[in-house]
């Protein structure tokens, strides 16, 4: 089987040990990439940094310089390293599938999986904070091999229920960590948009840099509804019946409005965005997303 095949949602879930899942994803990952993933994933990555005043001239890489006719440095191992976060939300929300064979907490944890595959390949510090409305459980970031086998125990003994205070948590982490890190979010954000988005500024006030992670069933995207259908609020209970096919439109440009308000707002503060969805194949939505990030640098 390719690693093409195995970075499909369905065949993933097939794999029970999620060390194994993050192995495929990343294996196909890297088959789409023919050079080093983190070059350009974030500035803290690259080996080299830009020449600017007050670097000794001493420091400069003459062969970069042959190369792209710009001054660069080598970068210290000090500078290299980048400390990651990964936060993921437990609302019961989170659990829900329509027809994908992954609920959204299933594919954020394959995505988390990678990511931390990628770091601690790298050698770079990785950590979790799992939070509903409370933080639940926090694992300082290490860069040991055995801190990737940590994080996916962790989470895959974490269940989403009841509901959550994304902005809250966002604030406590804001203050719980104080060096400057990578903080890579996952949420379904099924919640008031505008204290999100205050707590995303204040992390980024902090000095940290954020991938932000909205991951939403398929069916939540493409509403693939018709008729009278009751819907339930997973975290409040409450059960509505709509008319599908009268409120498609609306619902669809709503949507549509949300993810545009958290693409501006994260562009504004420096932040990055990455808009998911339980159908979107694993590899390609890393792929993408390193592509765009490396674009920018």
């Amino acid at each position: 089987m390719s690693s093409q095949q195995y970075l499909k949602p369905e065949v993933i879930q097939t794999v029970s040990r999620l060390d194994l899942r993050a192995r495929f994803i990343v294996e196909g990952l890297l088959s789409g990439l023919h050079t080093s993933p983190f070059q350009g994933f974030s500035v803290e990555f690259s080996e080299h940094r830009r020449y600017s005043q007050g670097d000794d001239p001493k420091d400069i890489d003459w062969l970069v310089y042959a190369k792209t006719d710009r001054y660069y440095i080598k970068k210290y191992q000090a500078e290299t390293n980048i400390t990651g976060y990964l936060l993921m939300d437990l609302s019961e929300s989170m659990a829900y599938t329509y027809r994908q064979d992954l609920t959204k907490f299933d594919y954020s944890i394959c995505l988390a999986a990678a990511l931390s595959y990628l770091m601690v390949h790298q050698q770079d510090p990785v950590g979790l904070v799992t939070f509903d409305e409370e933080i639940r459980n926090s694992l300082p970031a290490r860069s040991r091999r055995s801190q990737l086998a940590n994080i996916l125990a962790l989470l895959s003994q974490s269940k989403p229920r009841g509901q959550t205070d994304i902005a809250k948590n966002l604030q406590r982490v804001a203050s719980m960590i104080r060096h400057r890190s990578l903080m890579m979010i996952f949420s379904d954000l099924l919640t008031d948009s505008e204290p999100v988005i205050s707590a995303l500024r204040m992390l980024r006030h902090a000095g940290h840099d954020i991938i932000l992670f909205h991951v939403l069933d398929e069916a939540e995207v493409t509403f693939p509804f018709s008729g009278l259908v009751e819907l339930k609020d997973p975290e409040s209970g409450q059960i509505q019946t709509i008319d599908a096919d009268g409120m498609r439109a609306d619902y669809v440009e709503t949507l549509e409005e949300l993810r545009e308000t958290y693409r501006k707002e994260c562009r504004a503060i420096g932040a990055d965005y990455v808009p998911l969805d339980t159908s979107m194949n694993f590899g390609n939505a890393l792929l993408e997303y390193l592509s765009q990030r490396k674009a920018r640098f």
